[in-house]
């Protein structure tokens, strides 16, 4: 009966950080909302997510026995939501329904920390697979946050969210275009962004807790994200843009622009700050 509980509390929580078979909401909730509160459910309502996720199952579900059972739960989940996350997202034309199946694939990267929790052997930390789970979700904040900035400045001007839209932006709008250009490479996992130093660490976590079958599915999934994610960098540096009139943008967009671009550069050259909160926060959770 507990095990059965459990596993309508992980339905629960699938449905919240948009996992695999819980996400059919995610693509049409992304495209249809304005793009500012599609940025804020693609970050804040995640982050939420499975920072309840760690609370509640690491903390009330501890039991050995029981920890291996949501575990394996949520590896399965894990490879899932990778695998049909980015799958899917390869025949996207939209460019925000793209980070809707993108935002799948990486709830599955996130799950591969929370299954490290619980399957953790006697010389991993205890708080590995925690605070592995808070760094990347840091670091996906700030690219997704850098990201979502970019559409949005566009957007507004060009008035278009399709990839086709995005033709030769990096002649219309070359600030714009390198900006976005950095928040895919990063979302690919490529140095010297946050993004790869947030994907060693989870993959990390996972290989010390012998779930290296796992990180295997997760190697080759950041393979196939490189295809969709680069294709809008090809179509906004290779593909003739329809029109010359530059595409400017605000003062206050800037500047958050260049505040999300900053963190992705600075924590995927000097991660420690970022870690060193990560583990703190873990520190207070286990101990």
């Amino acid at each position: 009966a507990l095990l059965m509980g459990v596993i309508f509390i992980v339905a629960g929580f699938g449905f919240k950080i948009s996992s695999f078979p819980f996400h059919m909401w995610v693509p049409d909730v992304y495209q249809g909302a304005p793009t500012p509160i599609t940025a804020y459910l693609s970050v804040a309502s995640k982050a939420a997510g499975f920072a309840v996720i760690l609370r509640v199952f690491y903390v009330a579900f501890s039991d050995e026995i029981l920890s291996l059972e949501w575990s394996a739960i949520f590896a399965v989940l894990s490879v899932l939501s990778m695998t049909v996350g980015n799958l899917v997202a390869i025949r996207q034309s939209n460019i925000k329904r793209l980070l809707a199946y993108s935002t799948v694939a990486h709830a599955g990267y996130l799950m591969m920390g929370v299954a490290a929790i619980a399957a953790r052997t006697p010389e991993a930390q205890a708080e590995g697979g925690v605070s592995a789970v808070l760094f990347y979700l840091g670091g996906y904040a700030a690219t997704n946050l850098a990201a979502f900035s970019v559409i949005i400045a566009i957007s507004n001007r060009i008035e278009g969210d399709m990839i086709d839209d995005f033709s030769g932006m990096a002649r219309r709008a070359p600030y714009l275009a390198a900006v976005l250009a950095f928040a895919m490479v990063s979302l690919i996992g490529v140095p010297p962004t946050v993004g790869f130093m947030t994907k060693i660490y989870i993959f990390g976590a996972a290989v010390d807790t012998n779930l290296e079958w796992l990180v295997v599915a997760g190697v080759l999934n950041s393979v196939v994200s490189a295809y969709y994610y680069l294709r809008v960098v090809r179509v906004m540096y290779l593909s003739p843009p329809p029109s010359e009139v530059p595409v400017d943008s605000g003062v206050p967009i800037r500047v958050a622009i260049l505040a999300t671009f900053a963190a992705v550069a600075f924590f995927g050259i000097y991660p420690t700050p970022l870690l060193t909160l990560a583990r703190t926060a873990a520190e207070a959770l286990v101990l």
